[in-house]
């Protein structure tokens, strides 16, 4: 199989191969964890998986003057500043991006049957390789792509910048996408990378407006993805607008545009909140302890109990996660209640045969609102129209994407970084994709690479001071490079 460079020009592989990487995920493997599983799927009561996102931001903060700084990972600078705030957790958070490597290996050779799905943004690869930390990337390629350990860990997508869907351009959210499938196959293979089927949304944000999930979805399945993983607060049944009742089934998320276009995906149900004690102490594992199978197409099938959280903030997740997931794995290997990754699970259930067509259908919050007043392809003016008297009538009522952290808005009240960001995105696509630069072009990839970096969610998140100004510096980098170097 091909390789591709890591870095090209000094710059993380981000974009020139997409015929490559299409013809790549077009050409693999229908099961890829199915095969060497030892689960016996008819005799197992329930399931749990549980998921690690990582992310750190990149920062204008290699130097005193904000305007010249390099751009390097915020952990460079926690490293750096080890005596400010909590920045003395960098080396914890430095074994923490790698620990999963060494506890796969160690748990296999004790015969027992490790699960964890890894989701590391591009930032996070780019800064780490950036500070000279090769034992990360060493550990996580063995239990990546070592036949003997990559069982254990499944691999999930992310946008490159770990920016949030309902405030990011469609067409700047597709490039993130391609981007990380790029950065990944460059670090751990392009067989590493066909074995890449779900997707982690930052934040797990999911745009409600029915346009921008549409182009969300078909963005994921135009990219290979055959599944997603969804916050249970951001969906809705559709025919009673109330919560899916199954949370532990897999769903079917469809998304409708206001032209009557259809699009749908497979929806894994992450439940409850992004409190990262319940993954540390492995709660998943243990409320999976507690059910027995349920029926789904007149078959009966194991729950699966399905979790995400940080994977290096907080106490809890540093010192408590390690002991817990060793426990965890051991008691659950060879039990009626096996961890199994999504992957997995899913390709044991349509062995069983089970279409997709055969799982619940869910659409994204508020949806029935709309629908209840517009019909599918009455065109966009109208939608608005509906929206906007909606939001009259009631002011829970929104369409800016739910989101885990629901107190917070991605939209309002950042109207001074979202206007630089827009800036930012506005000039790449007039001055960058106009031109019709080839993305192998190192102009485009440097161009990219900061439009990216300044989509970056920490800059909406922190709201104001110092994460305002980093925003709107690699905003006017990003601005100047599309519109002076094209």
């Amino acid at each position: 199989m091909e390789h591709l460079p890591e870095y090209i020009d000094e710059l993380p592989n981000i974009s020139g191969s997409e015929a490559l990487i299409e013809a790549t995920l077009r050409n693999r493997p229908a099961e890829v964890y199915k095969p060497a599983s030892p689960i016996h799927f008819d005799q197992i009561d329930s399931a749990c998986a549980i998921a690690l996102h990582m992310h750190q931001p990149l920062i204008p903060a290699g130097g005193g003057d904000l305007r010249s700084a390099d751009i390097i990972s915020n952990l460079q600078y926690m490293m750096w500043n080890q005596g400010v705030g909590d920045n003395h957790n960098a080396p914890v958070f430095h074994w923490c991006y790698k620990r999963i490597g060494e506890f796969v290996p160690q748990l296999f050779h004790e015969g027992k049957s490790p699960r964890v799905m890894l989701e590391y943004s591009g930032t996070l690869f780019h800064g780490l390789r950036k500070m000279g930390l090769h034992d990360v990337f060493d550990t996580l390629r063995n239990v990546t792509c070592n036949p003997d350990y990559r069982q254990g860990v499944e691999w999930l997508g992310a946008p490159w910048g770990h920016a949030v869907a309902p405030s990011t351009p469609a067409q700047d959210y597709r490039l993130h996408v391609k981007a990380w499938q790029h950065h990944f196959a460059a670090i751990f293979g392009l067989e590493a990378l066909e074995r890449v089927r779900g997707f982690s949304p930052s934040e797990m944000a999911l745009p409600n407006h029915p346009d921008v999930a549409y182009e969300y979805i078909k963005t994921l399945r135009d990219c290979g993805f055959t599944w997603l993983l969804v916050q249970e607060h951001t969906v809705e049944l559709p025919e009673s607008g109330h919560g899916p009742e199954l949370k532990h089934l897999p769903h079917r998320l469809v998304c409708t545009n206001s032209a009557g276009e259809r699009v749908d995906i497979i929806a894994i149900i992450k439940t409850q909140g992004s409190d990262t004690k319940l993954v540390a102490q492995m709660q998943p594992f243990y409320e999976a302890k507690g059910l027995s199978r349920w029926t789904l197409a007149g078959r009966s099938v194991p729950p699966l109990v399905t979790q995400i959280a940080d994977g290096e903030n907080g106490g809890v997740m540093m010192n408590e996660f390690p002991g817990k997931f060793m426990d965890a794995v051991r008691e659950a290997s060879g039990s009626r209640s096996p961890l199994m990754n999504a992957t997995e699970y899913l390709e044991f259930l349509f062995a069983m045969g089970i279409k997709e067509s055969d799982l619940p259908v869910v659409q994204p919050l508020f949806q029935k609102k709309i629908w209840d007043r517009y019909t599918p392809g009455e065109g966009p003016a109208k939608l608005e129209t509906v929206i906007e008297d909606i939001r009259k009538e009631d002011h829970r009522f929104h369409m800016e994407g739910g989101s885990w952290t629901n107190d917070i808005s991605w939209v309002r009240g950042y109207d001074n970084v979202l206007g630089p960001m827009e800036e930012a995105s506005s000039a790449f696509y007039q001055k960058v994709l106009k031109s019709g630069a080839s993305t192998s072009d190192r102009r485009y990839r440097n161009a990219l690479f900061h439009l990216m970096t300044a989509q970056t969610s920490c800059y909406r998140y922190w709201g104001q001071g110092q994460w305002t100004d980093y925003g709107r510096e690699i905003c006017r980098r990003a601005v100047e490079i599309a519109t002076h170097d094209f």
